[in-house]
């Protein structure tokens, strides 16, 4: 917009450049030392595991879990288990036994259904 602005903003100041071609920078990096292990250490976060409860279908999911995880297996099980005794796996004791929150297991219990398989008798197959 200021034409006058821009001509300054570009102009070339050749005092400027013969101070700059006076400077002279030398730089090093400070050689490398490669700790020892008898040093201190830096705090590492390990994550707790837990070993799953799969019972007899063991073979199909992983065998540890970080605490507050399931696995697909556990999942559908315990789902499983409170479905068909709601009274016995309730949300606190699911919590519990597979390292849980409650609120989470709440939300397990309200929102994730399992499926349910249905055999048709032979007799009935040809009615459908």
């Amino acid at each position: 917009e200021h034409p006058e602005i821009q001509k300054e903003i570009y102009r070339k100041d050749d005092r400027l450049l013969a101070l700059l071609k006076d400077v002279y920078v030398e730089s090093r990096d400070p050689p490398v030392r490669v700790k020892d292990g008898g040093g201190e250490h830096l705090p590492c976060k390990l994550e707790e595991k837990r070993l799953t409860k799969l019972g007899h279908l063991q073979d199909l999911d992983v065998k540890k879990v970080s605490k507050g995880r399931i696995s697909i297996v556990e999942a559908l099980t315990l789902l499983n288990n409170h479905k068909l005794h709601p009274q016995i796996w309730t949300a606190e004791k699911i919590a519990v036994e597979y390292s849980l929150e409650l609120k989470e297991v709440n939300s397990l219990l309200e929102f994730f259904i399992p499926f349910t398989v249905q055999e048709f008798p032979k007799e009935t197959k040809k009615a459908i």
